[in-house]
This record gives structure tokens, C-alpha cells and sequence, in this order.
């Protein structure tokens, strides 16, 4: 008889106890995995909840500032930013979108001289500031590419000068991501990095996100530039692209449904593998928890611990505070 079968294996030895149990754990969380997303909103001395995301907030400028306090300060390192535009500044043209003094240029500044330390990643997309709510400029019910792409370099330009440390664009145009590289390089930025969200799926999982920035498609879909859910190949040939292009962090989007994706281009790409667990996500286990249905914290846990099982470098999650309370 072998001696890898049973009774001379028996796999439970190693469970036997919780100290076992945490010697022989393959895979661990820090909070030095997380990316906090931050909402920012206009005004001054605002808190908001999202209807849709139990506990979690828009802030007004100076309300960020005790926030992005409260993350570094629980050894969180890195915040991704999101800015909700009001609607008359919104057109097709991102003009708000590059305005050196616009809420997201303000916001990038006022985090870098509060926290110099934290790391600060902006999000590079039209549908914030666009009336139509697309990632990129509509012509004749058409989204363009390499005119969007063009656009977009400019906004990480914006970005990069206010001081962010890296662009995140999550816009999925074919082709951006060089453009923006090229665009930093020659505008002075070598050292801003890019985090590309380069395997983005059309999904029903980011209602509660698109409720905080009020960025919904104003027509049609994204269905002609955020990826089919049914493709597993093409995220592998889209994250190879976009790191041959100059992306220093490749991006999956959504996480829960879509950790056979973290996998695949895990072993496909040569840079870190951040994940985003999305607004739908995050809702799904806090309404159950809310219900009594699930315990919060154990499904939260066991959730995060999935992205580094599937091959997750970072982790883009609403959890991260609580996630790095309990840690």
C-alpha cells in the first residue's frame, strides 16, 4: 500500500488544532493588500451614505481629510479615488474632466499634503463627467475609441500633475493604455504608474457603485467595450496587451464571480494582479448580514481570502476598513 493513502495519510492531522491550522495556511491577508475606494463629492462639511451601500460614504473635501486619516492609520496604503461630478458640468467633451482645479485634481492634492505617504490612485474614465454617462465620446450613438483613448491620456496627464501616483483607467477603449504611457513619458511623469482595468466585464454587479457617482449609461450598454461574461481567453489576451503597453498593475473586474479570471491572468502576465470587489458584492453579503441570513464578518473574510487563493496581489475592496480592523 502507498503512503500517501489513507491511514497512513489522514489530512486531518493538519487541522487538528488552530495553531496548526495557521502554520500550514497557504494564503494570508494584510492590509497592505487593500485599495480603499473613496467617493468624493462638491460642497463642504458633507457625509453621505450611498442608499445602496450600507455603510459606506460620499465625502465633501474636507470631510475626506479625517477619512483618509482613519485608513492610513489602520496601515491601509492605498486609496483609489472616485469623483461625483453635478450634472451641469457633465458633456461630451470631458472638459471638467481636465480642469486643473476640478474635484478630483483638488482631492489628489489635498490627500498627497494631509498623507504624503498614502498611496493615491485616481480613476480614468468619461462616465463621471460625461451627460451621457459613457466611458468615452458618443458620436451618432457610437462610442469612439481612439479619440476617447486620446482624451483619457490627457486626464492621467491631469491626474499626474495634482500628484496622483498612479492612473487607473477604467475606461476598457482598446489601445489607451499605451497612449497614456506615452502621453506621461513625454509630459514628465515616468514615475506615475498606471493600473489598468484591463479585464472589465459588462456586469449586473455594479448598480450600488454607478447610484454613488449617479453614472449610469444615459443609453444603450457598455456591452461594446466592457468584456462578455460568457470570455474567459480574451481577458488573458487583454491583460497580456495592456502590460505590453505600460501598465504596471493589471486589473480583474468584478472579483466574487470571476476568480477563474484572477487565475488565468495571474499566470498569464509578469506585473502584480489587483482585483476589484464590487459595489454588488459588498451589498450582497452586507444585506444578507443585515437580514441574519450570513455572519458579516466570517463571509467578508472568507471572500477576501478567495482573491488571494485565485492568485490576487491587491485587493480594491468597500471591506477594506473593517477588513484591516479585524486583521
Amino acid at each position: 500500500m502507498s503512503h500517501s493513502q489513507f491511514p497512513y495519510c489522514r489530512p486531518r492531522r493538519l487541522r487538528a488544532s488552530g495553531n496548526i491550522r495557521r502554520m500550514v495556511e497557504e494564503n494570508h491577508l494584510s492590509a497592505s493588500d487593500f485599495i480603499a475606494p473613496l467617493f468624493v463629492m462638491e460642497g463642504t462639511g458633507a457625509k453621505e451614505e450611498i442608499a445602496s451601500m450600507p455603510d459606506y460614504y460620499r465625502f465633501t473635501l474636507d470631510m475626506l481629510m479625517d477619512e483618509v486619516r482613519e485608513i492610513e492609520d489602520l496601515g491601509i496604503p492605498s486609496v483609489l479615488l472616485f469623483a461625483k461630478v453635478p450634472d451641469e458640468k457633465k458633456d461630451n467633451k470631458g472638459t471638467e474632466a481636465l480642469n486643473p482645479d476640478g474635484l478630483m485634481q483638488k482631492a489628489v492634492r489635498a490627500i498627497k499634503e494631509e498623507c504624503p505617504d498614502l498611496v493615491v490612485m485616481t480613476d480614468v474614465a468619461m462616465d463621471p463627467y460625461s451627460s451621457y454617462g459613457h466611458d468615452g465620446i458618443v458620436e451618432d450613438g457610437q462610442i469612439l475609441n481612439d479619440e476617447s483613448a486620446d482624451l483619457l491620456a490627457k486626464m492621467a496627464v491631469s491626474h499626474a500633475t495634482a500628484g496622483a501616483d498612479f492612473v487607473a483607467p477604467s475606461d476598457m477603449m482598446d489601445g489607451r493604455i499605451l497612449v497614456m504611457r506615452e502621453a506621461l513619458e513625454e509630459m514628465g511623469y515616468p514615475n506615475t504608474g498606471i493600473m489598468a482595468y484591463s479585464a472589465k466585464y459588462t456586469s449586473s454587479y455594479y448598480g450600488p457603485f454607478r447610484d454613488a457617482l449617479d453614472s449610469a449609461p444615459g443609453f444603450g450598454d457598455k456591452k461594446t467595450y466592457q468584456m462578455n461574461p460568457a470570455n474567459s481567453l480574451e481577458a488573458v489576451k487583454e491583460a497580456i496587451s495592456d502590460e505590453h503597453e505600460g501598465a504596471d498593475i493589471i486589473m480583474v473586474k468584478p472579483g466574487l464571480p470571476y476568480l477563474d479570471i484572477v487565475r488565468a491572468v495571474k499566470e498569464s502576465v509578469h506585473v502584480p494582479v489587483s482585483v476589484y470587489n464590487v459595489s454588488g458584492e459588498y451589498l450582497m453579503i452586507k444585506a444578507a448580514a443585515q437580514n441574519g441570513w450570513l455572519n458579516e464578518e466570517d463571509a467578508m473574510m472568507e471572500a477576501l481570502i478567495a482573491f488571494k487563493r485565485a492568485g490576487a496581489d491587491l485587493i480594491a475592496t468597500y471591506f477594506a476598513k473593517d477588513a484591516a480592523r479585524l486583521l
